[in-house]
């Protein structure tokens, strides 16, 4: 199990590390406070000591687990993608829907921060 998300994203080639490594810059990018490990054997992001997302490759989609709550926000712009409960795969036959996961980091973003407050 890699030891850090560096590590983690050796694990990958081609479109799927570089999927990664886009939402990964997509999660620090709206989160720049989150703090960046490896959880269930994926990368995972925290602010706050709460969970943000997680991310992890797979040879035929990029999977996002923004908790229930992040998915339920977004229900029915997530309505074409499969999913499960608190997760969402994004194909790699598909465009990576950028900017809806931009604005699902910045929801769950803003739901950690109105906890802490």
């Amino acid at each position: 199990m890699a030891a850090n998300v560096e590590e983690y994203l050796q694990q990958f080639e081609g479109v799927c590390r570089d999927r990664l490594s886009q939402v990964r810059q997509i999660i620090l990018k709206e989160a720049p406070d989150a703090v960046e490990s490896i959880s269930y054997g994926m990368p995972a992001y925290k602010t706050f000591g709460k969970p943000l997302v997680y991310v992890a490759g797979y040879a035929k989609h990029i999977g996002l687990y923004a908790t229930p709550s992040g998915h339920a926000a977004f229900e029915v712009e997530l309505a074409s993608y499969k999913q499960g409960k608190g997760s969402v795969q994004f194909p790699h036959n598909q465009p990576l829907p950028e900017d809806l996961i931009r604005r699902i980091v910045a929801f769950r973003t803003q739901e950690n921060i109105d906890r802490n407050t």
